[in-house]
């Protein structure tokens, strides 16, 4: 390999690299605290789960950078999951709620589907671009499709002894005064016994 060669190929690795920081760059930096650390929280058979409400710009942009789901009709709530037991536990039949003060229980939504749930507008018919020559459909960008959704949702399958998971769900509601977290279904992964559900209150910041 000539010098020319050797400096045209390390320019690229170099270029390569950059443009890989950058890209990086772009995605907003997002590490949860210790599920301890939360004030909304509950501890049931030495398993602390935290559910968080992510509400405020602060909260949002540290998750999800631009897009506030809120902004759609989806509120995202933290999950941090730490288990100080003696038994890996299993979150195959796990089921996270949303309480109302009234008791109205809502379901999350699968991450794979909150995409689909604005995009039920009509698309937009406008003239063409010779009179005369009808309509077209102008195509909008659904922003609930840019990817940060899947990568933040829950997706732990298995929670080995003293190790934590944590990650979104979301929910097609705003945020309530009064409102818990109800948190059913997860399984001791040998025994398959299930623990007791988890009830937790709510921070009312941000809640309407």
């Amino acid at each position: 390999m000539t010098v020319v060669d050797t400096l045209t190929v390390t320019s690229i690795v170099l270029f390569g690299g950059f443009a890989v920081a950058i890209a990086a760059d772009k995605e907003p930096h997002f590490a949860p605290g210790a599920a301890a650390s939360y004030p909304t929280r509950q501890t049931n058979d030495k398993v602390t789960i935290a559910a968080v409400p992510y509400t405020t710009g602060e909260q949002v942009r540290s998750a999800f950078g631009k897009l506030d789901p809120n902004r759609y009709g989806i509120l995202p709530m933290l999950i941090v999951i730490q288990n100080d037991g003696g038994q890996t536990l299993r979150f195959d039949s796990m089921r996270v709620e949303y309480v109302t003060s009234d008791r109205r229980h809502v379901d999350s939504t699968a991450a794979k589907d909150v995409p689909y749930l604005s995009g039920a507008r009509e698309p937009r018919m406008e003239n063409g671009p010779i009179p005369g020559a009808g309509t077209h459909v102008k195509k909008i960008k659904n922003p609930l499709a840019n990817g940060e959704i899947g990568v933040r949702a829950f997706s732990a399958p298995v929670l080995p002894p003293g190790e934590q998971a944590s990650g979104f769900f979301y929910f097609q509601t705003g945020n309530r005064l009064g409102a818990k977290a109800y948190i059913t279904g997860i399984k001791e992964s040998a025994t398959g016994k299930e623990l007791l559900y988890f009830e937790i209150p709510l921070s009312n910041d941000g809640a309407q």
